[in-house]
């Protein structure tokens, strides 16, 4: 499977939140640890209801949690 070129934020913003674990976040959004770790890792892309949920989560907005690249950067 090719990583998603979704890019993410969760590690940065779970320390900036407090040291939240992967455990803890993963708790508060209703998935399983594996599955926070590899959408963390880039490796797998959320539903849009769980982005949602982890950027609740996290108490920030979802574009602050996950970035997509625009197309001049898909070219490049």
């Amino acid at each position: 499977m090719k990583p998603t070129r979704v890019t993410n934020r969760i590690r940065a913003l779970r320390a900036a939140g407090g040291d939240m674990t992967q455990a803890e976040l993963a708790d508060r959004v209703g998935v399983t640890r594996q599955t926070l770790i590899a959408v963390e890792q880039g490796k797998y892309s959320p539903s849009l209801e769980v982005a949602f949920k982890i950027a609740r989560a996290l108490g920030v907005p979802i574009d602050d949690v996950f970035q997509y690249p625009d197309s001049t950067e898909e070219q490049s």
